[in-house]
């Protein structure tokens, strides 16, 4: 290991070991492709970057010399279709490993990422291929998402796509097997891709479509750099919006480098371990975890390409590969949990962590006494890395998201700018004067949610906390989630995560409902556990329940029961179509 992370950072620790001040500087013309992956792949060729397998039995193991060449054959290859600096192109490629070698490549290329869920039906593409003026689209075979694109372009006037290339997953977690465990495809998949001869060599005709994995293998492995700037566009995400069409966030070269705390500080990767976040590649979370930090800090990354989560199969992931450092959300703890899970030799694993949901007690406490391992929570958003966490060497508080990263000055702010009292609620906002690196240049062509979010020298997230004495943030909810009853700031998050203590809650999303005493009455809408049914019993089990956890002001007066949650194409619970559900029928119906 060559510490290259120290390049670019200037950082202290405290006495207890805790990092307490962290400073980014970067040359002009700092590129993630060049500078980070190139370097290691030169210097140190043989370091491992990735393990790679999916259910089908494919396995590869990539180093850095590896990653180098099969980018460079890439940035070639895309280049000869026309592509370049300054071009949109999206990337839908699941947990593909031609993800990582397109998203070098276009980093190489100063070409702008913009990475999408396979889960987009043709409303959504139309307003992300014509919104971001995207030039290419890159897309699996696996699943139905060419078929898509391709509807979406004979439905809608989509004028700037110039170009459909497609990748052979080979599987990807979908083939079918037999009783006998024999795959049901005339494709080579598994054993017959493994090893370097099998990487991009499953091939694929589709008309109107390139096909990506010969392109790319005919393509030269010589690629000179080319000059692009770290204060360029690199990355854009469409935000995960409850309400509307999802803004378009766009990042610079400062992102990839912001995200060392994320690895080096939350993660706790080390160069001689294996690293696993649980993200597919069309969420922001898969750059948090699978590429940036991680490589910066010269560690391998795991990537298992299955189609559906199945807790037992990722334990056994866990232990055939010996990974050491874990990240996924608290719904697959949760999952992982409820699995026979005694039966998995899980000793390789030396930290964990979490974020994006409430992290209940009972799971913490379940991890702890099975794994010996403290799960240490975090935060971010689209727009932004790692903003606030638990740090290695912190002593986490269980449901609390830590402390603010020392990256960013973060003030909890009232509605007028003035910052909160200690335990008052307010909005999270980072100081953006000077600009620190990893918050967004703007929401792209949106000038006006551009200023809602950015002004008077604060980015202001849209997301509520409260700070306790000692400086952890709790968090309450998004501005437009909170609910004001009675006088009190209520935050959904607490509530749910309370209401997922019990055994017979899977899935909770709290929400506010017109209350002519109160102004708002807090509703839980609720998806059931295996075994239970809706009854006025369970109704008033779970409100005792919330009582006695926490204020009792705060637990839910209606409860209702549904078979699901509506969501976001990211995955996250859309509370505002659930409190527009409640505006067409009557409430009262509810209790």
């Amino acid at each position: 290991m060559r510490n290259i992370n120290d390049r670019y950072v200037e950082e202290t620790y405290g006495e207890d070991g805790v990092l307490n001040h962290f400073g980014v500087h970067y040359p002009d013309n700092f590129n993630f492709g060049y500078d980070i992956v190139d370097d290691i792949a030169v210097n140190d060729p043989d370091r491992r970057a990735m393990i790679w397998c999916n259910p089908e039995g494919e396995e590869h193991v990539f180093t850095f010399g590896d990653m180098k060449k099969w980018s460079d054959k890439t940035a070639n290859y895309l280049a000869g279709l026309g592509l370049g600096r300054g071009d949109f192109v999206m990337v839908i490629l699941r947990r593909h490993y031609q993800f990582w070698f397109v998203a070098t490549a276009l980093a190489k290329l100063g070409c702008i990422m913009v990475p999408a869920t396979f889960m987009l039906k043709e409303h959504d593409l139309e307003y992300r291929l014509n919104g971001a003026s995207i030039k290419a689209v890159i897309a699996t075979s696996v699943g139905d998402i060419a078929s898509i694109v391709e509807s979406t372009m004979n439905t809608y006037d989509c004028p700037t796509v110039e170009k459909f290339i497609l990748v052979n997953g080979a599987g990807g977690g979908l083939t079918p097997f037999d009783d006998a465990g024999r795959p049901i495809s005339d494709e080579p998949i598994g054993a017959a891709l493994s090893g370097p001869e099998g990487i991009c060599a499953a091939r694929i005709e589709r008309d109107g479509w390139e096909d990506f994995n010969a392109g790319v293998s005919a393509a030269s492995a010589d690629f000179e750099r080319r000059e692009t700037l770290a204060a360029e566009p690199m990355l854009m995400y469409f935000s995960s919006g409850t309400s509307g069409n999802p803004k378009m966030v766009l990042h610079n070269s400062s992102y990839a480098l912001a995200h060392i705390p994320t690895a080096k500080h939350w993660h706790n990767v080390r160069p001689d371990g294996i690293h696993f976040t649980i993200a597919d590649t069309g969420w922001g979370k898969a750059v948090w975890g699978k590429y940036y930090g991680q490589w910066i800090m010269e560690a391998c990354v795991f990537t298992y390409d299955f189609d559906r989560f199945h807790a037992d199969e990722i334990l056994g992931m866990i232990e055939k590969y010996r990974i050491t450092t874990l990240c996924c959300p608290p719904t697959m703890y949760r999952l992982m949990m409820q699995s026979d899970f005694e039966s998995f030799d899980l000793s390789s694993l030396e930290y964990s962590t979490t974020a994006g949901e409430a992290l209940n007690p009972d799971l913490f406490e379940f991890w702890k006494e099975n794994t010996g391992l403290t799960i240490y929570e975090g935060f971010g958003q689209t727009e932004t890395p790692l903003t606030v966490g638990n740090l290695t060497n912190s002593i986490p508080r269980p449901g609390s998201m830590g402390k603010p990263m020392p990256l960013y000055e973060m003030q909890i702010q009232r509605d007028d700018g003035t910052p909160c009292d200690t335990g008052q609620t307010g909005e999270i906002c980072i100081k953006v004067d000077p600009y620190p690196a990893g918050i967004m240049m703007e929401y792209y062509r949106n000038p006006e949610k551009t200023e809602e979010a950015i002004y008077d020298g604060w980015y202001h997230t849209g997301d509520t906390a409260w700070r306790d004495e000692d400086g952890y943030l709790w968090y309450v909810g998004r501005n437009d989630d909170v609910i004001k009853s009675s006088g009190y700031r209520i935050g959904p998050f607490e509530i749910e995560s309370v209401m997922l203590e019990h055994e017979a809650v899977r899935e909770c999303a709290v929400t506010g409902v017109p209350d002519p005493v109160r102004g708002k009455a807090v509703k839980a809408t609720v998806v059931l556990a295996d075994g239970f049914k809706p009854s006025d019993d369970l109704t008033r089990e779970l409100q005792k329940w919330v009582k006695k956890k926490t204020a009792p002001y705060k637990y839910p007066r209606i409860v209702d029961y549904v078979d699901e949650l509506p969501r976001t194409v990211n995955g996250k619970i859309r509370r505002v179509a659930i409190r527009e559900q409640d505006a067409k029928k009557d409430i009262d119906g509810l209790v």
